[in-house]
C-alpha cells in the first residue's frame, strides 16, 4: 500500500471502534495514522453477543487463531437460534445456519421436500439441516482435516462476551500502531468553508486533528447526527420495539446449547445466549405495551439461573442514518443505525462496513463523492433487507396478545411483500443482489412462522417419486448417525479451547 498522510480518528471504542480499528490498521499495515478516542466514564451499550457467520471472515482476514479468540472472549459456538413462541404460543422452530438437504438435478432441495410432504412424507425439513440436527443432539465439532467422509461439515458462528472482545481486538489494534487517547469529547470544530470536520476537544483541553472521521459514538452519533445533522429513516412503524432491559445470570451447565434462543412474549422477546462463564439474557419489547419493571420481572421470571447483575435498561430506535457516509464522516455500528439483536446481526453490520470503507478508502484529505455515494447505496441496501428479514418474524404470526395483532395488522415494505407473495405461490426466494441471509434462511423462518407454499416448483415433479423419498430417507438416517458421533458441545470446549479460569 502506498504510505498516505492521512489521518484517520476513530471515535468511541467498544466492539464497533475496536472492530473498525483493528481491520483498518490490519489493512493499512502502518502506512497512515489511526487515532481511537474513548471515554472510560461514557462506557458501551455491549449487548450483542451473538453473531452469525461471516464474523469468521472478520477473524480470518485478521490473521486471528479460532482458539486464541474463543479463549479470549469466552466464547462458545452457535449454530442457529431457537424460536419459541413465535408464530403462534406454543410452537416452537429452528433458524440454522446452513443449508437444508442437497439439492438434486438443479432442484433445490426444500421444492422437492415440499412434493414430499404432500405426499406423506413425515419428516419436517429441519431434520435434513446438519446444523439443526447437531444443535438438537448439543453437539459440536468444525471443520478439521482428515475429516470422516459421511461427516457434514457445520456453519457455525459464535456467542461471546462483547466487552471481552473489544479487549481483545484493542490490544490486536494496538500492536499495529494505533494510538488509543481517553478522555470525553465536549466540542467539534468544522471547517469554516466546506463544513468537513476539522478536529475535537477532549474535556481536558487536548485537541486532536483528523483528515478523516470514523463516528463509532453509539445511539448519540456525535458526528454524523449531532454535528453534521445528517438525519434518521424512523422503522418503528414496521419494528415498534424500542427498549430492552438486559442482565446475566449463572450458567446453567445442562442447557449449554450451541444455539441462541429466542422466546416471544406479551409484548416482545427474549434472548438467552449461552457464554463459558456466564448466560446473556435480555427481553426485547415496546414500551407502548408493557412498563419497564413488567418487562425486567418477565425477564428475571424466565432466567434459568442466578442473576449477576441488576437489570439494565436499553432506549433505541430502530432505523438507520440517511447516510452512513456525509462529507469526511463514516458511521459505524449504533452511530450508523440500529437493528433489534433478533438475527444477531448488528456485530456483521460494523464489519461489513468496515469492509466496505475499505474498499473505498479515501487517497487524499477531503470529499470523495463517489465512494460517498457507492457506500451510502450499498449500506441502505443491507440495513433494508436485514429489516426485512425482521419485520417478517412479527408480520407472519397467529398470536392474540394486543402487541402482536397490531403487528400482525401494520403494513410491511413492499420489498418484503413480494418475498411472502412468491413464496406463499410457489415456495420461491426472491433474491436481491448482495442478500446476507440465505434462501435456506428464508425458508426456515418463513415457513416457521407458518407461512405455507401452495405449490411448489413444478420441476420437482419430473423425479421419480419412491426414488426421491427413498433417497432423502437414506440421507436423513445417515446425516443423524454421522453428527451422533460428534462430541458435545460442551466437551468440544473442554476439550479444545476452553478460556483460562
Amino acid at each position: 500500500m502506498k504510505t498516505s498522510s492521512l489521518r484517520y480518528v476513530i471515535v468511541g471504542g467498544g466492539s464497533a471502534g475496536w472492530m473498525t480499528a483493528a481491520a483498518l490498521a490490519h489493512a493499512i499495515e502502518g502506512h497512515a495514522r489511526i487515532t481511537l478516542v474513548e471515554s472510560e466514564e461514557i462506557g458501551t451499550v455491549g449487548v450483542g453477543e451473538a453473531t452469525i457467520p461471516p464474523l469468521q471472515f472478520f477473524n480470518k482476514v485478521l490473521g486471528i487463531k479460532e482458539k486464541d479468540f474463543v479463549q479470549a472472549t469466552q466464547a462458545s459456538f452457535k449454530l442457529g437460534i431457537d424460536f419459541v413462541n413465535w408464530g403462534s404460543a406454543g410452537h416452537r422452530y429452528f433458524h440454522q445456519f446452513g443449508e437444508f438437504g442437497v439439492n438434486i438435478k438443479g432442484v433445490s432441495f426444500h421444492q422437492l421436500w415440499l412434493r414430499m410432504r404432500a405426499n406423506g412424507h413425515p419428516w419436517p425439513i429441519s431434520d435434513y439441516a446438519p446444523a439443526y440436527i447437531a444443535a438438537m443432539q448439543m453437539r459440536f465439532l468444525p471443520p478439521i482435516a482428515n475429516l470422516p467422509p459421511d461427516m457434514p461439515q457445520l456453519a457455525y458462528a459464535y456467542h461471546f462476551d462483547a466487552g471481552l472482545y473489544a479487549r481483545f481486538l484493542r490490544a490486536f489494534a494496538e500492536q499495529r500502531g494505533v494510538v488509543r487517547v481517553e478522555g470525553k469529547i465536549v466540542d467539534v470544530q468544522r471547517h469554516a468553508g466546506n463544513g468537513l470536520v476539522e478536529s475535537v476537544t477532549l474535556q481536558n483541553g487536548t485537541k486532536i486533528e483528523g483528515d478523516f472521521w470514523l463516528d463509532c459514538s453509539g445511539f448519540q452519533g456525535l458526528l454524523i447526527e449531532r454535528t453534521l445533522r445528517t438525519g434518521y429513516d424512523d422503522w418503528t412503524h414496521w419494528l415498534p420495539c424500542d427498549r430492552a432491559v438486559a442482565v446475566p445470570c449463572e450458567r446453567n451447565d445442562a442447557n449449554f446449547f450451541p444455539y441462541t434462543r429466542s422466546t416471544a412474549h406479551d409484548a416482545g422477546w427474549q434472548w438467552r445466549i449461552p457464554l463459558q462463564h456466564r448466560t446473556g439474557n435480555g427481553h426485547v419489547y415496546c414500551s407502548n405495551y408493557i412498563s419497564d419493571d413488567e418487562a425486567a420481572a418477565t425477564l428475571l421470571k424466565h432466567l434459568d439461573g442466578r442473576p449477576l447483575a441488576e437489570p439494565r435498561v436499553l432506549r433505541f430506535k430502530t432505523g438507520r442514518r440517511k447516510k452512513f457516509w456525509n462529507g469526511n464522516v463514516v458511521a459505524l455500528g449504533l452511530a450508523g443505525g440500529f437493528m433489534e439483536p433478533l438475527e444477531s446481526t448488528s456485530l456483521h453490520l460494523v464489519q461489513s462496513a468496515a469492509f466496505r470503507f475499505l474498499s473505498l478508502l479515501p487517497t487524499a484529505p477531503g470529499p470523495d463523492p463517489t465512494a460517498e455515494a457507492e457506500f451510502n447505496r450499498l449500506c441502505i441496501a443491507e440495513y433494508e433487507q436485514i429489516r426485512d428479514f425482521i419485520i417478517l418474524h412479527y408480520v407472519a404470526n397467529d398470536r392474540t396478545e394486543p402487541f402482536w395483532r397490531d403487528c400482525r395488522a401494520a403494513s410491511m415494505p413492499d420489498s418484503l411483500a413480494h418475498r411472502i407473495e412468491l413464496f406463499r405461490a410457489r415456495g420461491k426466494v426472491a433474491r436481491f443482489d448482495g442478500q446476507l441471509f440465505s434462501d435456506a434462511s428464508w425458508i426456515a423462518v418463513m415457513l416457521g412462522q407458518h407461512i405455507e407454499p401452495e405449490s411448489w416448483d413444478p420441476i420437482a415433479d419430473t423425479l421419480p417419486l419412491p426414488e426421491l423419498l427413498g433417497n432423502s430417507t437414506a440421507l436423513r438416517e445417515k446425516l443423524h448417525a454421522a453428527i451422533a458421533r460428534m462430541p458435545t458441545h460442551a466437551a468440544f470446549i473442554e476439550n479444545s479451547c476452553k478460556a483460562p479460569p
